[in-house]
């Protein structure tokens, strides 16, 4: 059933204050431009913009129209243009075509390109290159922080993971460090704080540059926040590759959530209509549901609804007075109510087609033989079958990447094989995939030799060769134990139940994933978390590769409340997941904190459709976004 929420928890900071901040900054650089104006926007930057500043408050400041970027000619009137835009290299020739093409038509105009989250001197570069940076005013609005929820803040860079981990492109690692200075500003020093990764290092390093440079903006401070927890995505890649089974996770999957809201097709809302939705704690159907295995979000749903009409019946045998009261009162809330339980019953249908026609659960009990390290071959032939049926790209790439981090590699001849059918059914032009793939760690394929056991190679040399590379396949899944399986040992992740796994009443954070495992990058937070350091853990670090990677600072907490030492901020780089999210506010709820969340990313979150920030009894930020 829907998780209560403790009596004890502590308040979470006002995180609307970002909002204010972003919405402020954003007139000031509109209104550097006097007068009317139409303004160009990115197609990505439209929905964090529609939560920080509508059209009405646009129009307020002088905006006559707004135009979508694209590659086609602007229609624009206005003797005033103003383009908000990422620093993409791309842009900058959309707004010198534009430019040049006023130029040669004899029109003078004023151009004004705001960047956002900030303005990189390759984009200055190109405007130079293209003749026009002297027509051009620049300037940068430095939003880098979106609150989702109460909980949840999103950094909303969607080409963060790619840029980092698969490009090695470290550009982005001033606008984090800006983003924590900007927190630990608004809301107090950290005084405690810990990291995994090399991303998580750096950012770190560079947001202590900048507190040491501005020392005095903290000074005195209450923190509001009693820590902060940095983790690279790369530390755990295995959870993000994992099918999402809590409701918001699978709407996230098959609706696609962008910046807190989704928008419901015919299917769900019963009418010839698209619906677009805020989903936040501000839907009291959707935070009592969120964080539920779907198992149990039908029951919830069927009970709400009986509450809700036995509501509507008290109607009967009113007087006029009580009648005037039901109306005035509860009438207006109690239809709100019903809309939203019948957006979220018919997400639930929608969600149910889809699966049962990909049979899910076969996908699901496929991930956990492959978390679990039993029946490797016969998942392996599952894979294939996936496939040749071609049920999903995505779905079917996601396997293969479990497959391969969990066993360590792909051996050879399945590496061969899965590539080889991959690309008959989905074509050619997925070679790059597959490159990428490697280059991320994501899919590799184990070196020759790396398998071979001392009783495989005695035994090879008395048979042929054609059987010694049957032998060779048979010994691979046991001649080498993967990093997977001894850090899942090590933090049991993979709990042993007795019984039937109660996803009614979870008993631990493994319930988002219907009890078979414990996310990696929750379960090392937790640990870190309970010793208030690294110590005991050189083991767990050690087969992270992150032995010189890992960090802790904690700084007095003399001037830190009870309530704010309550408080943590774990901060995805690389996006974050919403089983992470529910995971850790099941842990936010076991153990008596909050926690919020933030991250930096797509959403989701590597093979998935995008990455996210975010705060709570644990707090969480995601950097790149958050997927499901």
């Amino acid at each position: 059933m829907a998780f209560p929420h403790r009596l004890d928890a502590p308040e979470l900071p006002d995180f609307s204050m970002l909002k204010r901040l972003a919405r402020d900054q954003l007139i000031y650089l509109l209104e550097q431009l006097p007068g009317k104006k139409d303004l160009f926007i990115e197609a990505d930057l439209m929905s964090p913009l529609d939560r920080i500043a509508n059209v009405s408050i646009l129009k307020q400041h002088e905006v006559d129209k707004l135009y979508k970027v694209e590659n086609k000619p602007a229609v624009s009137s206005s003797e005033q243009l103003c383009f908000l835009v990422r620093p993409r290299i791309k842009n900058m020739r959309y707004v010198a075509s534009l430019v040049n093409a006023d130029k040669l038509a004899g029109r003078t105009r004023k151009y004004k390109v705001i960047f956002s989250p900030q303005k990189f001197h390759a984009c200055e570069m190109v405007l130079e290159e293209e003749g026009v940076y002297g027509d051009v005013s620049c300037d940068e609005w430095a939003f880098s922080l979106l609150p989702l929820d109460v909980d949840l803040l999103s950094m909303e860079l969607p080409e963060f993971f790619r840029d980092y981990f698969l490009e090695g492109d470290q550009r982005w690692i001033n606008t984090v460090a800006q983003a924590l200075h900007l927190l630990s500003t608004l809301y107090g020093p950290f005084p405690n704080c810990y990291g995994i990764g090399r991303c998580a290092k750096m950012s770190y390093e560079l947001w202590r540059t900048l507190e040491e440079e501005e020392d005095g903006e903290t000074k005195g401070r209450r923190p509001e926040i009693g820590h902060i927890f940095l983790l690279d995505r790369d530390v755990d890649f295995v959870t993000a590759l994992c099918s999402q089974v809590v409701y918001e996770g699978l709407v996230d999957d098959t609706f696609r959530i962008k910046c807190g809201s989704v928008d419901f097709g015919p299917e769900v809302t019963s009418s010839d209509r698209s619906l677009k939705v805020l989903l936040n704690a501000e839907d009291k159907v959707f935070n009592e549901i969120r964080n539920e295995h779907f198992s149990n979000v039908f029951g919830f749903l069927s009970q709400k609804a009986r509450n809700l009409q036995a509501q509507y019946d008290r109607r009967r045998g009113m007087d006029i007075k009580q009648m005037k009261n039901f109306v005035s009162q509860e009438l207006k809330g109690l239809k709100q109510e019903h809309r939203l339980l019948s957006v979220h019953i018919g997400a639930c249908e929608s969600i149910m087609k889809k699966k049962t026609k990909q049979d899910f659960q076969e996908l699901i009990k496929t991930e956990h033989a492959l978390l679990e390290g039993f029946n490797i071959r016969e998942s392996t032939s599952y894979i294939e079958e996936h496939i040749d049926r071609q049920v999903s790209p995505i779905e079917s790439l996601r396997l293969m990447c479990l497959l391969s981090i969990t066993e360590n590699g792909l051996i050879p001849k399945d590496y061969r094989s899965l590539k080889t059918q991959y690309l008959q059914s989905y074509g050619p032009e997925h070679l790059l995939t597959f490159s990428n793939l490697r280059r991320a760690g994501l899919l590799t394929e184990q070196a020759p030799g790396d398998t071979l056991t001392a009783v495989e190679s005695k035994v090879s040399k008395l048979v042929t060769d054609k059987a010694a590379g049957k032998i060779t396949d048979a010994f691979s899944s046991l001649a080498k134990r993967s990093n997977f399986r001894a850090i899942s040992k090590k933090l049991n992740l993979i709990p042993r139940v007795d019984g039937e796994y109660d996803l009614k009443v979870p008993r631990d954070m493994a319930y988002v994933f219907s009890g078979a495992y414990v996310p990696l990058s929750c379960r090392v937070i937790e640990q870190v978390l309970e010793r208030r350091s690294w110590q005991g853990l050189d083991e767990v670090l050690r087969l992270l590769n992150c032995s010189e990677l890992a960090f802790t600072d904690m700084t007095k907490e003399d001037k830190a409340s009870s309530e704010s030492l309550r408080l943590i901020l774990v901060v995805f780089l690389g996006g974050c997941t919403f089983s992470e999210i529910s995971a850790l506010r099941f842990l936010g709820r076991e153990k008596g904190k909050r926690e919020q969340k933030v991250g930096c990313g797509g959403q989701g979150a590597v093979l998935r459709k995008a990455p996210r920030l975010a705060p709570a009894p644990l707090a969480g930020l995601a950097v790149g976004g958050i997927a499901g």
